[in-house]
């Protein structure tokens, strides 16, 4: 990969970073393949129109180990409105993992009823743990940064599996909902190792992990570790770390400072699209979900069903997508050369009806796709091009990941020595603060626990807290070991007794246990305390 920044590729992913498809090499190399919902079916047609063009399906090319062959498998609204709520049907999930790889259009997600969104599905089902997607000042799409003379070249690294995007959620009381945002120190390892990985391939000397520690100090706090821990096996790269917010604020203040940022899933969502408003917006944002296994390319804008079927949609997010796709999979050569005369094509003016000099004239999705294919082999005057290798590496001997026999557990804490020191419990009720000590002292009688906090929405009220502080109808109560026991005297059984005896009088909504892990506290503190 180029190590200059200007020379970076719009939409690079080495083929060693992920998974290991560039060794799946054959007479084709086989990719499941759904144009999605909307516009999408418009925009797969065009993309595969160039990649034609450029020889991607011809095994017989000079230089080439492969080529493409794409199987379609049925994903998107059809398979939802048959009530099917994965979105996908048997076949086109068992296509999926045969190839290894899928490249998708954008697709719709159900309003109501029991789907899911499948783009979240997809990612989580197949462990692609990684997200990444580059942000780039491309010729002929104007924004206040290019009219400025900002160049921006960046990478968004968004773990992909965990957080808020499990969709755990539940109704606890009358008032209040929950989401279980889960972050684990393994998942962590994948996304920030992979950053990394990628970050020494292209050449980037700098990565910052954007997080939220200084307020969710256990979650947000061990993606920051594992980050740093991470780092320690590439010195050759500056690690640093910036607070979500403020690195909001950076990029819009001054994005070139930004070489790549990995970020939690939530956090690196919101990032993602708000990167993509720098650069001309999500239509010219490729994306890619990296997974040991399976890798997803996908264009990861709307559906845009107001122009579906017009023959008006611009298809350059899912082209670059499809760039990414191709060096993933080692067809270096050809994707220098379709993004080579992508980059030509803006700088000369080609677009459609979204973006571009409005003296330029507007051309529909398949007239632009033809000013792309018209200058297949051209390069870019006006920026620096892409450098196309005279062939494509040769295929690594080495043979594809096996399947897995069964569900894999992933670990990184192994042999910790962990005791338990309470238990918070959970209740609905709409009593007030004192009240609910005073019942809870009682219940905790002639146990090990003592009652030592209370607290409503994250800040405490009780033994100490102020009168302006609102309740709702949901309390935390920590019980912790009193004076003379110890930790690792009895487990959870004991916990679990005490919820037993509150539950009596009270709805316990949930538990959880307070545990030390080699002598560190597992739970945080409450607001106040």
């Amino acid at each position: 990969m180029p190590s200059n920044p200007s020379a970076t590729t719009a939409a690079a992913v080495p083929a060693s970073a992920g998974s290991s498809h560039a060794a799946a090499r054959g007479p084709s190399l086989k990719i499941a393949l759904t144009g999605g919902d909307g516009i999408g079916p418009e925009i797969m047609d065009a993309t595969l129109e160039l990649f034609k063009a450029a020889g991607v399906m011809d095994a017989a090319a000079p230089g080439r180990a492969a080529g493409i062959e794409f199987i379609p498998v049925e994903m998107g609204r059809s398979v939802f409105e048959k009530g099917n709520t994965k979105g996908m049907t048997d076949e086109a999930i068992r296509i999926t993992e045969d190839c290894g790889l899928l490249f998708k259009g954008p697709m719709e997600t159900p309003k109501g009823g029991g789907g899911k969104s499948i783009n979240v599905t997809a990612r989580k089902m197949w462990n692609a743990f990684a997200n990444l997607r580059h942000f780039r000042t491309l010729p002929g799409v104007q924004t206040v940064y290019s009219k400025a003379g900002i160049h921006i070249d960046m990478y968004i690294v968004r773990e992909n599996i965990e957080d808020t995007y499990g969709g755990v959620e539940h109704r606890l009381s009358n008032d209040m909902i929950q989401c279980k945002r889960l972050i684990s120190a393994p998942g962590c390892d994948l996304v920030s190792r992979f950053a990394f990985k990628i970050a020494r391939q292209m050449g980037i000397k700098k990565v910052h992990c954007g997080h939220k520690a200084n307020i969710m100090k256990m979650t947000d706090g061990i993606f920051l570790d594992r980050f740093k821990v991470a780092a320690k096996d590439f010195t050759e790269i500056e690690a640093a770390d910036v607070i979500v917010d403020a690195l909001c604020m950076n990029l819009v203040i001054k994005p070139q400072q930004y070489r790549m940022v990995v970020l939690p899933n939530l956090q690196g969502d919101i990032v993602s699209d708000l990167c993509a408003g720098l650069v001309g917006g999500l239509g010219f944002a490729p994306s890619a979900n990296i997974g040991r296994h399976i890798s997803i390319f996908e264009a990861v804008h709307g559906t845009a069903p107001d122009i579906a079927g017009k023959g008006i949609a611009n298809p350059t997010a899912l082209i670059l997508s499809g760039l990414m796709m191709l060096r993933h999979i080692g067809l270096l050569r050809e994707a220098a050369i379709i993004e080579n005369a992508v980059l030509s094509a803006l700088e000369s003016g080609v677009r459609t009806g979204d973006f571009g000099d409005p003296a330029k004239p507007v051309l529909g999705t398949k007239d632009y796709t033809k000013g792309i294919i018209d200058r297949l082999g051209q390069k870019p005057t006006t920026i620096t091009p892409v450098t196309v290798p005279e062939t494509n590496p040769a295929a690594p001997a080495s043979a594809p990941v096996p399947r897995p026999q069964a569900t894999q557990v992933i670990r990184t804490f192994t042999d910790v020595v962990r005791h338990v020191v309470g238990c918070d419990i959970y209740l609905d009720t709409p009593l007030s603060p004192a009240s609910v000590a005073e019942e809870m002292q009682r219940c905790c009688e002639d146990t090990p626990f003592k009652l030592t906090l209370i607290s409503n929405r994250g800040t405490q009220v009780w033994p100490t807290g102020s009168a302006y502080t609102e309740c709702v109808d949901y309390y935390r109560v920590r019980f912790e070991l009193r004076e003379g026991s110890r930790p690792g005297d009895f487990g959870q059984s004991r916990c679990v007794a005490l919820m037993d005896r509150i539950a009596e009088k009270f709805t316990v909504c949930s538990y959880e246990l307070l545990r030390v892990f080699d002598g560190v506290k597992g739970y945080s503190l409450a607001q106040g305390q």
